[in-house]
């Protein structure tokens, strides 16, 4: 088995949405500590971006922890982005129909100025 390594930082950007930065792999033996960063983010009216940017994987329980924090903001009714899908991320949301149901762009100053 290799090491897998995901991190996951919070900072608030000077606009006013929490950025979170994911780097890595999101898999199984990962998740949670995206997931964990997620609980711990508020998600309020100024919105949350995740930024993916650096993602170099993702599998379906990755793409389960994106799907449980857009049910969350749905809840919350906070905006959510997501941004930076690399292509094979993109391909994957396309095949699974996840641009209906995320908002993505390609950078977060892009993000920021559409919250």
């Amino acid at each position: 088995m290799t090491d897998r390594v995901l991190t996951a930082t919070t900072h608030a950007h000077p606009a006013g949405p929490t950025v979170v930065t994911v780097t890595g792999e999101l898999d199984y033996y990962t998740a949670a500590h995206l997931r964990q960063a997620l609980q711990e983010t508020a998600f309020a009216a100024e919105g949350v971006i995740i930024d993916l940017t650096d993602l170099t994987y993702c599998d379906s329980t990755g793409i389960t922890v994106l799907v449980t924090a857009y049910h969350r903001a749905q809840a919350s009714k906070a905006p959510l982005a997501l941004v930076g899908l690399n292509p094979d991320l993109n391909r994957v949301f396309g095949i699974v129909g996840l641009h209906d149901v995320f908002t993505s762009y390609p950078t977060v100053d892009e993000a920021v100025a559409a919250l």
